[in-house]
């Protein structure tokens, strides 16, 4: 089952995977580490914008790092060996046919994934299976009913709102992060703990103002600004207002602020 990317895969979106990567390294990383000689299955790397930050930070640890797309794993790849990192083996695979035997893994990494999958619970069971005992599963997603501004606007809600219904339609959830604990109990995970990871950006954090309000959370935004009027979300003048707002959140009198979860659990 090949999950619906609704951000597509063309280099701009490349290029806003790199600059979230950055931006929000130590707010989503801080505490994700993995023990020397232990093995991490990362499930969707995608083109390895958090691979590279996890295989530095673990730097003794061996990733197989996974993807759908043949594309994005050919990318991933560029950037790991241009980084001269040797610790990463990137396969190409799908979530839902892996062929790795029971208990392969002392630990799996899932990062913006599940908010593109129909069957999100089923995939954690799949990589619970994986899993060996008291190996550790985490899990982050955003979620875009979290999303604050300041000044507030009806049109950027309204593209917003319109990224999340696309999202709906193509089998997705983009208000996935307020789940992660109810799936991850359904999916056999008896220990689990959430973490909420607020970005908040005013004046005071112009850099944080560029990398995550203008290059990460508008420009996911604007990626959809075609399929969204396409499919009769959203009038083009709304979008485009709604746009022009979420950069003015990103002034200096300007405030944004959105929430990650992170969710660990361990395998009993």
């Amino acid at each position: 089952m090949k999950p619906s990317y609704v951000h597509g895969y063309q280099g701009r979106e490349n290029e806003r995977l790199k600059d979230q990567a950055a931006a929000l390294t130590e707010l989503l990383h801080h505490d994700t580490n993995y023990p020397a000689d232990s093995t991490v299955l990362e499930v969707g790397c995608g083109v390895g914008a958090q691979t590279l930050i996890l295989a530095r930070r673990s730097s003794n640890a061996r990733f197989i790092s996974i993807d759908v797309s043949a594309e994005s794993i050919a990318e991933a790849k560029r950037r790991v060996d241009a980084a001269g990192l040797t610790n990463v083996t990137f396969q190409q695979a799908d979530i839902f046919s892996l062929t790795y035997e029971a208990e392969s893994f002392d630990h799996v990494f899932v990062c913006f994934v599940l908010e593109h999958l129909s069957r999100p619970r089923e995939a954690l069971a799949i990589l619970k299976r994986l899993l060996r005992r008291q190996g550790t599963i985490t899990v982050i997603e955003g979620d875009h009913g979290s999303t604050f501004f300041y000044p507030n606007n009806v049109a950027a809600h309204s593209a917003i709102e319109s990224l999340i219904k696309i999202q709906e339609q193509t089998g997705g959830n983009a208000l996935v992060g307020r789940q992660l604990y109810p799936l991850m109990v359904e999916a056999g995970f008896p220990d689990v703990h959430v973490s909420p990871r607020m970005v908040y950006v005013d004046g005071s954090r112009p850099e944080l103002a560029d990398a995550f309000t203008r290059k990460t959370f508008t420009a996911m935004i604007e990626g959809v600004r075609e399929s969204a009027i396409a499919a009769g979300l959203i009038e083009p003048h709304g979008f485009s207002e709604g746009v022009k707002a979420l950069y003015r959140a990103a002034e200096p009198d300007g405030v944004f602020c959105y929430t990650f979860f992170k969710a660990v659990a361990r395998k009993s």
